[in-house]
């Protein structure tokens, strides 16, 4: 599967013709707790990562948000 991730395209392998967020925070190893995650520029909800599903050629970004002061 190709996707354009954080406008780089990315080769996943995988059988399955769609995956879901989680699964990709899985295959990226991203263990990041503040995530805003877009799929074809539509936000998902944090809720919402094991049903929002892309498939190839969609456009994902996942967006590390960082605090401070």
């Amino acid at each position: 599967m190709k996707i354009t991730l954080n406008n780089n395209i990315e080769i996943i392998e995988t059988t399955e013709s769609s995956l879901s967020i989680n699964q990709l925070l899985q295959i990226k190893k991203y263990s990041f707790k503040n995530l805003v995650v877009k799929i074809n520029d539509e936000l998902v909800k944090r809720d919402s990562y094991e049903q929002a599903r892309f498939k190839d050629g969609d456009k994902v970004d996942i967006i590390h948000m960082i605090s401070g002061g």
